[in-house]
């Protein structure tokens, strides 16, 4: 064939294309990773178990389904917060744990005068 003008650069193409389709599918791999650690790290922070991040690879709409139940459950974090108050409350306004004080014992102020500033000279 006299006329191969298509023919000339196309061996080049197909691996410029593989190439490039290679280095979109490490991106969107790198992409998932990082989404499962981010998710994991939230789930743990609120109390739920990190394993729940891997609902957004097998569910359609696991993010969706996964925002709704952040948003609108009681968290565990928050549950035991409210029982740690309940029992709180139940010992009283003024108990303290004298076995486990919040801060150590502070040394009273002294009663110090700073030194005077040298006296200033006329230029």
């Amino acid at each position: 064939m006299p006329n191969d003008t298509y023919s000339s650069g196309s061996s080049t193409f197909p691996a410029l294309s593989s190439a490039v389709v290679l280095i979109i599918a490490l991106v969107v791999l790198a992409s998932i990773v990082l989404g499962i650690i981010i998710w994991w790290r939230i789930f743990s922070k609120t109390g739920y178990s990190g394993a729940l991040s891997l609902v957004f690879l097998f569910i359609p709409f696991g993010a969706f389904i996964l925002l709704l139940v952040l948003a609108f459950s009681e968290w565990p974090v928050q549950r035991e917060l409210n029982l740690l108050r309940q029992q709180q409350a139940m010992r009283g306004p003024g108990y303290s744990n004298p076995s486990n004080p919040q801060y150590p014992p502070q040394q009273p102020y002294s009663q110090q005068v700073p030194p005077p500033y040298p006296p200033q000279r006329p230029y």
